[in-house]
């Protein structure tokens, strides 16, 4: 007795469409631009990237590996923007005359901002700051010294007293929170989160200007200021990532061209909101310590407003970062005489 064997089918794979020669074809294209934009920055008689510059995406680069703790997501995300930078180098609508070196100046402000919009979408629960009573607080006593500093409270002018007005508010209902145990609703945690917002971003690009207005590292006449403007657009790097990603949670309120008070508008409204209520924490501060905030922030503003020790922006962002230092201290000072 015989048995057939039955023919064997014959299995084909399906091949998947493959992007490796496509990313080795950009990259060697990606490559050769390179070389050539360094060829030109070679030949240049004038500077066209500074010093400076690296000093900014470095603080941007240390902050972002701190936040999300894993060098795969920084790293693909700043190829992924390093590609996307090249866009630079396209003609503006506008431009009369081409001039590659103007390209070459804006480059790395392009690859820095796609890097921080990146950042925030791919990693976007880390590098969102987490807000309290206390911080809001300390905010909302910077705004009223930046306000009188600024010498606002002698205008005239309709608008900004209207300003100030809305802002003084918004303080009030700030340091009413860190005073009393009221419970902080959805509501309230919103307003709170937005108010914290426009403080935050209003006091960034007051930095970001103060910054700019430095000379070069490469001009400078000591490596003592040259450091000292390093180590300042190194400061602007770290904080870069939150002022990109608190820019973004406030102009998500105005609608787009896409959104214009339409379904999608009120669905991306709900998130944003969301995300605002989600990043305020619900515990709430001793009373204790809000007058030690008040005290100690309110002690160094006023002085720093009569005698002029320093710039007013340098003043806001040494107590941003000495309170939470100091209010350690006054805590393991307290508990150590407590026992």
């Amino acid at each position: 007795m015989t048995t057939e064997k039955k023919p064997k089918k014959r299995t084909t794979k399906s091949k998947g469409f493959d992007l490796k020669p496509y990313l080795i074809g950009l990259g060697i294209l990606a490559l050769l631009l390179l070389l050539f934009i360094s060829y030109r920055i070679y030949i240049s008689e004038r500077t066209l990237i500074p010093i400076s510059i690296f000093a900014l995406i470095g603080g941007a680069i240390f902050q972002t590996k701190r936040l999300t703790k894993n060098w795969g997501i920084v790293l693909t995300t700043a190829l992924i923007s390093f590609i996307i930078s090249f866009t630079a180098f396209l003609p503006g609508k506008r431009e009369q005359e081409y001039i590659f070196e103007n390209h070459i100046e804006i480059w790395p402000f392009v690859f820095l901002v796609f890097f921080l919009i990146l950042i925030g979408i791919f990693a976007k629960e880390k590098v969102t700051p987490k807000l309290t009573e206390g911080i809001t607080l300390i905010q909302s006593m910077a705004i009223i010294y930046w306000i009188a500093d600024f010498g606002l409270l002698e205008t005239r002018n309709l608008l900004l007293i209207s300003l100030m007005v809305i802002a003084l508010f918004f303080s009030l209902f700030s340091i009413f929170h860190a005073f009393t145990h009221t419970e902080l609703t959805r509501t309230n945690r919103l307003t709170l989160s937005i108010w914290s917002t426009i403080i935050y971003v209003i006091f960034a690009i007051e930095h970001i200007y103060n910054v700019f207005q430095n000379e070069q590292i490469e001009n400078t006449e000591n490596i003592t200021s040259g450091i000292y403007i390093a180590l300042q657009y190194f400061l602007l790097g770290v904080s870069g990532v939150y002022i990109v990603q608190s820019y973004l949670m406030l102009v998500g309120f105005l609608p787009g061209k896409g959104s214009f008070f339409n379904s999608l508008y009120y669905k991306e409204l709900k998130e944003l909101k969301s995300d605002h209520i989600k990043r305020y924490s619900i515990e709430q501060i001793d009373i204790s310590h809000s007058l030690f905030c008040v005290i100690f922030t309110g002690g160094i503003f006023y002085i720093n407003y009569i005698y002029k020790i320093v710039p007013k922006n340098i003043a806001i962002w040494i107590v941003f970062v000495s309170f939470p230092f100091i209010l350690y201290i006054y805590e393991y000072l307290k508990k150590k005489n407590y026992h």
